[in-house]
């Protein structure tokens, strides 16, 4: 199946307000399990995160719980999603640990501060230059872990059928919707291989974690 481009930004208020009240707990569960699996070993036991498309704030939320000592800022360029990320830190108690940056990928660069990890869920797919994410990644200073964990492009309309009606059958439509169109947007693992070869970044591994899911980490 060819790819499907879908917009880059979640900036329609309806749309953030039914991701920040959606059940993603087994997949963001899941993302942090992978993410300490993949690259916990090496953290140390503080530093300064990085969650590049943070939405709603529900992946730097479980990240700051799993990572007591971490700072997290979190970066997205739709207002929409942040208005609902503040809301969700806020009632969390996590105000003191994590900071929004509102701020597109192409005007971002990470030469300035030195991250510890950088992490990112479900963004790439959304990046019509998928480029923009690697080459932004190759700025930042002093080599850090990154872990990222996207969607996987089916082959075929009737997978991505399955998919919707298995993960999202009792979504609301917005969520069946978006999933929807993400399955087709996404890459193919060995898309992403190509990706990393083109920007110079052979030594991150791209393992695929589940029907419809895929890992890119670095140590």
């Amino acid at each position: 199946m060819q790819r499907i481009l879908e917009p880059e930004l979640m900036s329609d208020e309806e749309q953030a307000i039914a991701y920040a009240n959606a059940d993603f707990e087994e997949p963001h569960n899941h993302f942090i399990e992978l993410l300490k699996e993949s690259v916990g070993d090496g953290l140390p036991d503080s530093g300064v995160a990085l969650d590049l498309g943070c939405g709603a704030a529900d992946i730097s939320i479980r990240f700051a719980k799993a990572f007591p000592n971490y700072q997290i800022d979190g970066i997205d360029g739709s207002s929409a999603m942040l208005t609902e990320g503040e809301k969700a830190v806020n009632e969390s108690g996590l105000l003191e640990r994590i900071n929004f940056i509102q701020a597109n990928l192409q005007d971002t660069n990470l030469a300035s501060k030195n991250y510890t990890v950088i992490f990112c869920n479900a963004m790439l797919h959304h990046l019509h230059d998928p480029s923009v994410l690697w080459n932004l990644i190759k700025t930042a200073a002093d080599n850090p872990s990154v872990f990222v964990m996207d969607l996987m492009r089916p082959e075929s309309d009737k997978q991505v059928d399955a998919l919707v009606e298995e993960y999202a059958e009792n979504e609301p439509d917005i969520l069946k919707r978006d999933f929807r169109n993400s399955l087709k947007a996404a890459f193919t693992p060995d898309e992403v291989v190509s990706q990393l070869s083109s920007a110079g970044l052979n030594e991150l591994d791209v393992s695929v974690v589940s029907d419809r899911h895929f890992i890119i980490f670095r140590q």
